[in-house]
Protein backbone atom coordinates (compact mmCIF):
# COMPACT_ATOMS: atom_id res chain seq x y z
CA UNK A 1 0.00 0.00 0.00
CA UNK A 2 1.31 3.46 -0.84
CA UNK A 3 0.40 6.82 0.63
CA UNK A 4 0.77 8.63 -2.73
CA UNK A 5 -2.89 8.46 -3.85
CA UNK A 6 -3.91 9.71 -0.42
CA UNK A 7 -1.51 12.65 -0.66
CA UNK A 8 -2.59 13.46 -4.22
CA UNK A 9 -6.24 13.56 -3.15
CA UNK A 10 -5.25 16.00 -0.42
CA UNK A 11 -3.51 18.38 -2.85
CA UNK A 12 -5.38 18.53 -6.16
CA UNK A 13 -8.90 19.82 -6.92
CA UNK A 14 -9.57 20.65 -3.28
CA UNK A 15 -9.46 24.08 -1.62
CA UNK A 16 -6.42 24.53 0.60
CA UNK A 17 -5.58 27.03 3.31
CA UNK A 18 -1.83 26.85 2.76
CA UNK A 19 1.04 29.21 2.03
CA UNK A 20 1.73 29.21 -1.72
CA UNK A 21 5.50 28.71 -1.31
CA UNK A 22 4.91 25.56 0.73
CA UNK A 23 2.44 24.26 -1.85
CA UNK A 24 5.09 24.66 -4.54
CA UNK A 25 7.50 22.59 -2.45
CA UNK A 26 4.92 19.82 -2.05
CA UNK A 27 4.25 19.80 -5.78
CA UNK A 28 7.95 19.62 -6.58
CA UNK A 29 8.18 16.48 -4.45
CA UNK A 30 5.02 14.84 -5.75
CA UNK A 31 5.58 15.49 -9.47
CA UNK A 32 8.52 13.06 -9.89
CA UNK A 33 6.59 10.45 -7.95
CA UNK A 34 3.73 10.59 -10.43
CA UNK A 35 6.19 10.19 -13.30
CA UNK A 36 7.48 6.95 -11.76
CA UNK A 37 3.98 5.43 -11.95
CA UNK A 38 4.85 2.79 -9.31
CA UNK A 39 6.15 3.23 -5.83
CA UNK A 40 7.44 0.86 -3.19
CA UNK A 41 4.92 0.07 -0.48
CA UNK A 42 5.12 2.14 2.67
CA UNK A 43 4.47 0.79 6.14
CA UNK A 44 1.54 2.69 7.62
CA UNK A 45 1.86 3.90 11.17
CA UNK A 46 -0.90 3.21 13.70
CA UNK A 47 -3.63 5.80 13.99
CA UNK A 48 -3.31 6.24 17.74
CA UNK A 49 -1.14 9.15 18.83
CA UNK A 50 0.84 9.46 22.01
CA UNK A 51 -0.94 11.23 24.86
CA UNK A 52 0.18 14.79 25.55
CA UNK A 53 3.09 15.20 27.88
CA UNK A 54 2.25 16.50 31.31
CA UNK A 55 2.28 20.21 31.98
CA UNK A 56 5.46 21.71 33.39
CA UNK A 57 5.90 22.08 37.12
CA UNK A 58 3.92 25.33 37.13
CA UNK A 59 0.96 24.07 35.16
CA UNK A 60 1.53 25.25 31.57
CA UNK A 61 1.12 22.75 28.76
CA UNK A 62 2.79 23.44 25.39
CA UNK A 63 0.77 21.90 22.55
CA UNK A 64 2.84 21.53 19.36
CA UNK A 65 1.20 22.30 15.99
CA UNK A 66 3.92 21.58 13.43
CA UNK A 67 3.97 20.66 9.75
CA UNK A 68 1.30 20.62 7.08
CA UNK A 69 -2.22 20.39 8.53
CA UNK A 70 -4.84 17.88 7.37
CA UNK A 71 -8.15 16.68 8.74
CA UNK A 72 -6.84 13.16 9.25
CA UNK A 73 -3.45 11.63 8.44
CA UNK A 74 -4.18 7.90 8.04
CA UNK A 75 -0.84 7.23 9.71
CA UNK A 76 1.26 9.42 7.39
CA UNK A 77 2.49 11.83 10.08
CA UNK A 78 6.04 10.55 10.29
CA UNK A 79 6.25 9.88 6.53
CA UNK A 80 5.16 13.26 5.23
CA UNK A 81 5.35 15.75 8.07
CA UNK A 82 1.57 15.95 8.42
CA UNK A 83 -0.35 16.85 11.55
CA UNK A 84 -4.06 16.20 11.77
CA UNK A 85 -6.70 18.44 13.27
CA UNK A 86 -8.04 15.35 15.00
CA UNK A 87 -4.76 14.73 16.86
CA UNK A 88 -4.56 18.39 17.90
CA UNK A 89 -8.15 18.23 19.17
CA UNK A 90 -7.38 15.09 21.20
CA UNK A 91 -4.39 16.75 22.83
CA UNK A 92 -6.42 19.87 23.56
CA UNK A 93 -9.18 17.82 25.20
CA UNK A 94 -6.61 15.93 27.27
CA UNK A 95 -5.03 19.18 28.47
CA UNK A 96 -8.42 20.59 29.44
CA UNK A 97 -9.25 17.44 31.40
CA UNK A 98 -5.86 17.35 33.16
CA UNK A 99 -6.18 19.13 36.52
CA UNK A 100 -2.43 19.80 36.59
CA UNK A 101 -2.76 22.00 33.48
CA UNK A 102 -3.61 25.59 34.34
CA UNK A 103 -2.91 27.13 30.92
CA UNK A 104 -2.14 26.08 27.35
CA UNK A 105 0.30 27.53 24.82
CA UNK A 106 -0.01 26.54 21.16
CA UNK A 107 3.49 26.19 19.67
CA UNK A 108 2.82 26.75 15.96
CA UNK A 109 5.21 26.20 13.08
CA UNK A 110 3.09 25.39 10.04
CA UNK A 111 2.40 26.69 6.51
CA UNK A 112 -1.25 25.68 6.82
CA UNK A 113 -3.02 22.89 4.99
CA UNK A 114 -6.51 21.57 4.38
CA UNK A 115 -9.64 23.65 4.73
CA UNK A 116 -11.68 20.66 5.89
CA UNK A 117 -11.75 20.57 9.67
CA UNK A 118 -9.81 23.74 10.45
CA UNK A 119 -12.75 25.94 11.41
CA UNK A 120 -14.25 23.29 13.68
CA UNK A 121 -10.93 23.07 15.51
CA UNK A 122 -10.72 26.87 15.73
CA UNK A 123 -14.17 26.88 17.37
CA UNK A 124 -12.94 24.25 19.80
CA UNK A 125 -9.95 26.41 20.75
CA UNK A 126 -12.21 29.42 21.34
CA UNK A 127 -14.46 27.30 23.56
CA UNK A 128 -11.41 26.02 25.48
CA UNK A 129 -10.52 29.62 26.42
CA UNK A 130 -13.60 29.72 28.67
CA UNK A 131 -12.08 26.93 30.76
CA UNK A 132 -8.34 27.65 30.73
CA UNK A 133 -6.14 30.36 29.19
CA UNK A 134 -5.07 29.46 25.66
CA UNK A 135 -2.24 31.47 24.04
CA UNK A 136 -0.44 30.91 20.75
CA UNK A 137 3.11 31.49 19.50
CA UNK A 138 4.10 31.72 15.83
CA UNK A 139 7.37 29.83 16.12
CA UNK A 140 8.31 30.56 13.32
CA UNK A 141 5.34 30.28 10.97
CA UNK A 142 1.58 30.48 11.42
CA UNK A 143 0.23 30.83 7.91
CA UNK A 144 -3.20 30.22 6.42
CA UNK A 145 -4.94 27.33 8.24
CA UNK A 146 -2.30 27.52 10.98
CA UNK A 147 -3.14 31.20 11.46
CA UNK A 148 -6.84 30.35 11.68
CA UNK A 149 -5.89 28.27 14.73
CA UNK A 150 -3.51 30.88 16.14
CA UNK A 151 -6.13 33.62 15.87
CA UNK A 152 -8.48 31.50 17.97
CA UNK A 153 -6.15 31.93 20.97
CA UNK A 154 -6.72 34.86 23.29
CA UNK A 155 -3.15 36.13 22.78
CA UNK A 156 -0.74 35.68 19.87
CA UNK A 157 3.04 36.00 20.22
CA UNK A 158 5.49 35.82 17.35
CA UNK A 159 9.25 35.51 17.33
CA UNK A 160 11.43 38.16 15.70
CA UNK A 161 11.75 36.04 12.56
CA UNK A 162 8.22 34.66 12.52
CA UNK A 163 5.42 35.35 10.08
CA UNK A 164 1.63 35.17 10.22
CA UNK A 165 -1.21 35.74 7.77
CA UNK A 166 -1.78 34.21 4.32
CA UNK A 167 -5.51 34.56 4.99
CA UNK A 168 -6.65 33.11 1.70
CA UNK A 169 -7.72 29.96 -0.13
CA UNK A 170 -6.17 28.24 -3.16
CA UNK A 171 -7.05 25.22 -5.29
CA UNK A 172 -4.97 23.62 -8.04
CA UNK A 173 -5.92 21.44 -10.99
CA UNK A 174 -3.27 19.36 -12.76
CA UNK A 175 -3.82 18.68 -16.46
CA UNK A 176 -1.74 15.66 -17.40
CA UNK A 177 -3.48 14.96 -20.72
CA UNK A 178 -0.39 15.86 -22.75
CA UNK A 179 1.74 13.52 -20.67
CA UNK A 180 -0.86 10.80 -21.21
CA UNK A 181 -0.58 11.32 -24.97
CA UNK A 182 3.20 11.08 -24.88
CA UNK A 183 2.89 7.87 -22.92
CA UNK A 184 0.44 6.45 -25.43
CA UNK A 185 -2.44 6.46 -22.97
CA UNK A 186 -6.02 7.50 -23.66
CA UNK A 187 -8.54 7.87 -20.82
CA UNK A 188 -12.20 7.65 -21.78
CA UNK A 189 -14.58 8.60 -18.94
CA UNK A 190 -17.87 6.75 -18.93
CA UNK A 191 -20.21 8.36 -16.44
CA UNK A 192 -23.74 9.36 -15.60
CA UNK A 193 -24.29 12.94 -14.54
CA UNK A 194 -22.89 15.78 -16.64
CA UNK A 195 -20.59 17.05 -13.88
CA UNK A 196 -19.31 13.66 -12.68
CA UNK A 197 -15.99 14.00 -14.55
CA UNK A 198 -15.31 17.60 -13.49
CA UNK A 199 -11.72 18.16 -12.47
CA UNK A 200 -10.31 15.03 -14.05
CA UNK A 201 -6.52 15.27 -14.40
CA UNK A 202 -6.73 13.46 -17.75
CA UNK A 203 -8.39 16.40 -19.53
CA UNK A 204 -8.16 20.19 -19.53
CA UNK A 205 -10.30 21.91 -16.93
CA UNK A 206 -13.69 22.90 -18.35
CA UNK A 207 -15.24 26.32 -17.73
CA UNK A 208 -18.01 24.72 -15.71
CA UNK A 209 -15.56 22.82 -13.50
CA UNK A 210 -13.45 25.96 -12.99
CA UNK A 211 -16.52 27.94 -12.00
CA UNK A 212 -17.58 25.26 -9.51
CA UNK A 213 -14.17 25.15 -7.85
CA UNK A 214 -13.98 28.96 -7.77
CA UNK A 215 -17.38 29.15 -6.06
CA UNK A 216 -16.20 26.86 -3.27
CA UNK A 217 -12.92 28.75 -2.93
CA UNK A 218 -14.86 32.00 -2.56
CA UNK A 219 -17.18 30.48 0.05
CA UNK A 220 -14.29 29.21 2.16
CA UNK A 221 -12.47 32.53 1.82
CA UNK A 222 -15.44 34.41 3.25
CA UNK A 223 -15.64 31.92 6.11
CA UNK A 224 -11.91 32.36 6.75
CA UNK A 225 -12.14 36.16 6.76
CA UNK A 226 -15.17 36.21 9.06
CA UNK A 227 -13.52 33.73 11.43
CA UNK A 228 -10.31 35.75 11.79
CA UNK A 229 -12.21 39.03 12.11
CA UNK A 230 -14.35 37.62 14.92
CA UNK A 231 -11.50 35.90 16.75
CA UNK A 232 -9.10 38.87 16.55
CA UNK A 233 -11.68 41.62 17.04
CA UNK A 234 -10.89 43.15 13.64
CA UNK A 235 -13.20 44.51 10.98
CA UNK A 236 -13.98 42.26 8.05
CA UNK A 237 -12.61 44.90 5.68
CA UNK A 238 -9.32 45.03 7.59
CA UNK A 239 -8.87 41.28 7.27
CA UNK A 240 -9.86 41.25 3.61
CA UNK A 241 -7.40 44.06 2.84
CA UNK A 242 -4.51 41.84 3.88
CA UNK A 243 -5.07 40.14 0.49
CA UNK A 244 -3.60 36.88 1.84
CA UNK A 245 -0.26 38.62 2.37
CA UNK A 246 2.43 37.49 4.80
CA UNK A 247 3.17 39.72 7.80
CA UNK A 248 6.34 39.64 9.89
CA UNK A 249 7.48 41.21 13.16
CA UNK A 250 6.02 44.60 14.05
CA UNK A 251 4.06 44.73 10.79
CA UNK A 252 2.02 41.76 11.99
CA UNK A 253 1.28 43.54 15.27
CA UNK A 254 0.37 46.79 13.50
CA UNK A 255 -2.05 44.86 11.27
CA UNK A 256 -3.74 43.40 14.37
CA UNK A 257 -2.75 39.83 13.50
CA UNK A 258 -0.51 39.40 16.56
CA UNK A 259 -0.18 40.98 19.99
CA UNK A 260 3.53 41.09 20.80
CA UNK A 261 7.00 39.88 19.93
CA UNK A 262 8.35 37.05 22.03
CA UNK A 263 9.71 33.53 22.00
CA UNK A 264 7.90 30.41 23.10
CA UNK A 265 9.80 30.68 26.39
CA UNK A 266 8.63 34.28 26.81
CA UNK A 267 5.00 33.27 26.31
CA UNK A 268 5.26 30.38 28.77
CA UNK A 269 6.97 32.55 31.38
CA UNK A 270 4.41 35.34 31.05
CA UNK A 271 1.55 32.87 31.34
CA UNK A 272 3.20 31.49 34.48
CA UNK A 273 3.38 35.01 35.89
CA UNK A 274 -0.24 35.85 35.15
CA UNK A 275 -1.53 32.55 36.49
CA UNK A 276 0.50 32.99 39.69
CA UNK A 277 -0.77 36.55 40.06
CA UNK A 278 -4.38 35.40 39.75
CA UNK A 279 -4.06 32.59 42.30
CA UNK A 280 -3.95 34.78 45.48
CA UNK A 281 -7.11 36.58 44.36
CA UNK A 282 -8.98 33.30 44.14
CA UNK A 283 -7.65 32.08 47.48
CA UNK A 284 -8.65 35.30 49.26
CA UNK A 285 -12.21 35.14 47.92
CA UNK A 286 -14.11 32.25 49.51
CA UNK A 287 -16.89 32.51 46.93
CA UNK A 288 -14.43 31.41 44.24
CA UNK A 289 -13.59 28.00 45.74
CA UNK A 290 -15.78 25.02 46.46
CA UNK A 291 -16.31 23.53 49.95
CA UNK A 292 -15.14 20.14 48.72
CA UNK A 293 -11.78 21.41 47.49
CA UNK A 294 -9.32 24.20 48.20
CA UNK A 295 -8.44 24.41 44.49
CA UNK A 296 -9.46 27.81 43.09
CA UNK A 297 -12.19 28.01 40.49
CA UNK A 298 -12.66 30.80 38.00
CA UNK A 299 -15.85 32.34 36.69
CA UNK A 300 -14.44 32.32 33.17
CA UNK A 301 -17.49 34.01 31.63
CA UNK A 302 -17.25 36.90 34.10
CA UNK A 303 -13.52 37.29 33.49
CA UNK A 304 -13.98 37.31 29.74
CA UNK A 305 -16.89 39.74 29.98
CA UNK A 306 -14.84 42.08 32.16
CA UNK A 307 -11.88 41.92 29.77
CA UNK A 308 -14.14 42.54 26.79
CA UNK A 309 -15.79 45.50 28.52
CA UNK A 310 -12.43 47.01 29.44
CA UNK A 311 -11.21 46.64 25.86
CA UNK A 312 -14.33 48.35 24.50
CA UNK A 313 -13.95 51.17 27.02
CA UNK A 314 -10.32 51.74 26.04
CA UNK A 315 -11.24 51.71 22.35
CA UNK A 316 -13.98 54.27 23.00
CA UNK A 317 -11.60 56.50 24.96
CA UNK A 318 -9.08 56.43 22.11
CA UNK A 319 -11.78 57.23 19.56
CA UNK A 320 -13.15 60.14 21.59
CA UNK A 321 -9.62 61.49 21.99
CA UNK A 322 -9.13 61.35 18.23
CA UNK A 323 -6.43 58.69 18.56
CA UNK A 324 -8.01 55.37 17.53
CA UNK A 325 -4.56 54.32 16.32
CA UNK A 326 -3.49 53.91 19.95
CA UNK A 327 -6.12 51.29 20.76
CA UNK A 328 -4.05 48.29 19.70
CA UNK A 329 -0.97 49.56 21.54
CA UNK A 330 -2.88 50.19 24.79
CA UNK A 331 -4.52 46.78 24.64
CA UNK A 332 -1.17 45.15 23.86
CA UNK A 333 0.35 46.86 26.92
CA UNK A 334 -2.64 45.64 28.99
CA UNK A 335 -3.27 49.13 30.35
CA UNK A 336 -6.13 49.61 32.75
CA UNK A 337 -8.90 52.02 31.78
CA UNK A 338 -7.55 54.57 34.26
CA UNK A 339 -4.01 54.36 32.89
CA UNK A 340 -5.23 54.60 29.30
CA UNK A 341 -7.24 57.71 30.20
CA UNK A 342 -4.21 59.17 31.96
CA UNK A 343 -2.00 58.64 28.89
CA UNK A 344 -4.58 60.15 26.56
CA UNK A 345 -4.97 63.20 28.79
CA UNK A 346 -1.20 63.58 28.87
CA UNK A 347 -1.01 63.50 25.08
CA UNK A 348 -3.90 65.94 24.83
CA UNK A 349 -2.20 68.33 27.26
CA UNK A 350 0.87 68.35 25.02
CA UNK A 351 -1.17 69.37 21.98
CA UNK A 352 -0.27 72.94 20.86
CA UNK A 353 -3.93 73.72 20.24
CA UNK A 354 -5.01 73.30 23.85
CA UNK A 355 -1.84 74.00 25.86
CA UNK A 356 -2.37 77.03 28.08
CA UNK A 357 0.59 79.16 29.05
CA UNK A 358 -1.29 80.96 31.84
CA UNK A 359 0.21 80.64 35.29
CA UNK A 360 -1.85 80.95 38.46
CA UNK A 361 0.85 83.20 39.97
CA UNK A 362 1.16 85.50 36.97
CA UNK A 363 -0.48 88.97 36.88
CA UNK A 364 -4.01 88.75 35.55
CA UNK A 365 -4.30 90.44 32.13
CA UNK A 366 -7.45 92.03 30.86
CA UNK A 367 -10.15 89.63 29.68
CA UNK A 368 -9.76 90.62 26.03
CA UNK A 369 -6.00 90.21 26.15
CA UNK A 370 -6.31 86.85 27.94
CA UNK A 371 -8.65 85.56 25.27
CA UNK A 372 -6.38 86.73 22.46
CA UNK A 373 -3.41 85.01 24.06
CA UNK A 374 -5.22 81.73 24.63
CA UNK A 375 -3.97 79.21 22.03
CA UNK A 376 -7.35 77.46 21.99
CA UNK A 377 -9.17 80.71 21.12
CA UNK A 378 -6.59 81.50 18.45
CA UNK A 379 -7.06 78.07 16.91
CA UNK A 380 -10.86 78.47 16.84
CA UNK A 381 -10.60 81.92 15.24
CA UNK A 382 -8.16 80.63 12.65
CA UNK A 383 -10.45 77.78 11.67
CA UNK A 384 -13.44 80.13 11.49
CA UNK A 385 -11.53 82.50 9.22
CA UNK A 386 -10.52 79.62 6.97
CA UNK A 387 -14.13 78.44 6.76
CA UNK A 388 -15.29 81.93 5.80
CA UNK A 389 -12.73 82.10 2.99
CA UNK A 390 -13.80 78.70 1.66
CA UNK A 391 -17.41 79.90 1.51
Amino acid sequence: MTGLPYLAARVFNTPLLIQRAKLDVILSVLAPKFEQQTLPPTQMAPLASAPPRLADERGVYVLPIHGTLVQRTAGLDALSGLTSYQSIARRLDAALADESVRGIVLDIDSPGGEAAGVFDLADQIVAARSRKPVWAVANDAAFSAAYALASAASRVFLTRTAGVGSIGVIALHVDQSQRDTRAGLTYTPIHAGARKNDGSPHAPLTDEARSSIQTEVNRLYELFVLTVADQRGLSVDAVRKTEAGLFFGQDAIDAGLADRLGTLGDAVQQLHTELDAMRPLFLENPTMSTPESTAPTVDADAVRAQAHGDALAIAELCTLAGRPDLTAMFLGEQLSIANARRKLLGLRAESPEITSLLSPTAPQPSQALALDDNPLIRAVKSRAATARKER
